[in-house]
């Protein structure tokens, strides 16, 4: 199979969407194993991480197959339902793994920056903030079936996204709404509360002050260097179908390559895969248990601190 205008080093993108979408659901499935295997690790802060998991497990048993699928096919194979719920589906986790990561942002602000405010966070303030981030990306995912932009094969047949080749008054609207909504706001967020955390780290170090506070400084550390990483792949992930987008809203459409049109997407399926190692592999705890689980330890034979690098707030899920 050869697509008129692609480079032939994509005809091979099957091969690799296949074993990054088993990789990405099987490391996503670990992570849900560690919460369910211990249980001083289920805090409110940390279902943060789990509605982030199933996120990525989403768009890994979606995205990646049909994916592969369509492209080995020559073209879309799934018609214009598939095409619908496929677009709609990926759209729906990926806002709302982005909503999630903001929220992860306003966690660790509140936690080592307004220490007032953490403390006082409950079950039902996390509850809160995830179920926003899901009706987030509900909304936006729903809108196009109903009318404002829609939903198409893109030039390359692989997949589905919204259709950036129409570029009409309903998707120049929609297009910057979406980029302004869940874009621009959550990197603003992001950086804010990471700017400051960083600031107030640095403070707290220069003024020999630790102490003083009930945090676990070397895992702050932890946090601030994932945090820039967090920051870093939003950008590397979301970027590309931004500029996808923005280009066929202010430009033309059929200036952008193939190539272009599948790298867009394909980057931002790419947060799954990474997803696991920035929120676990990198985190020393995470590390533990994982390896934990692979000797098949029993519970009692480790010990692991409920404070993870992620999360200082303690409040237990069922609180």
């Amino acid at each position: 199979m050869h697509i008129a205008g692609l480079p032939a080093s994509f005809v091979k993108f099957p091969f690799f969407s296949v074993p990054t979408g088993v990789i990405s659901i099987f490391s996503n499935i670990v992570v849900l194993g560690i919460f369910v295997k211990y249980k001083e690790l289920r805090t409110a802060t940390n279902a943060i991480i789990i509605n982030l998991a199933f996120t990525d497990i989403g768009v890994s048993g979606i995205g990646y197959p049909m994916s592969a699928a369509s492209d080995l096919h020559g073209s879309w194979k799934f018609g214009y339902t598939g095409c619908q719920i496929y677009a709609a589906l990926n759209i729906f986790f990926g806002m709302a793994s982005i909503g999630l990561l903001t929220v992860v942002a306003v966690d660790r602000y509140l936690t080592i920056c307004r220490p007032d405010i953490g403390r006082r966070m409950t079950t039902r303030n996390y509850a809160t903030l995830i179920i926003a981030a899901w009706i987030n990306a509900v909304f936006w995912a729903s809108i196009p079936t109903a009318g404002w932009a829609s939903y198409a094969p893109d030039p390359t047949g692989a997949t589905c996204t919204v259709n950036w080749r129409k570029n009409d008054a309903s998707f120049v609207s929609y297009t910057m709404s979406v980029i302004a909504v869940n874009f621009v706001v959550p990197l603003t967020v992001m950086f804010y509360c990471y700017y400051n955390i960083s600031r107030t780290m640095k403070q707290y170090t220069t003024n020999n002050c630790l102490e003083s506070i009930n945090i676990d400084w070397s895992d702050q550390v932890d946090v601030t260097k994932m945090s820039v990483v967090m920051i870093v792949m939003f950008l590397v992930a979301w970027s590309p179908y931004s500029i996808v987008c923005l280009w066929s809203s202010f430009g033309d459409p059929k200036k952008i390559s193939p190539a272009m049109a599948i790298i867009a997407p394909l980057f931002a399926k790419s947060s799954t895969f990474y997803n696991p190692c920035i929120y676990v592999v990198t985190n020393k705890k995470f590390r533990r248990a994982i390896l934990a689980m692979v000797r098949c330890q029993r519970r009692q034979e480790i010990t692991i601190n409920n404070a993870l690098p992620m999360s200082v707030s303690q409040n237990a899920l069922t609180s």
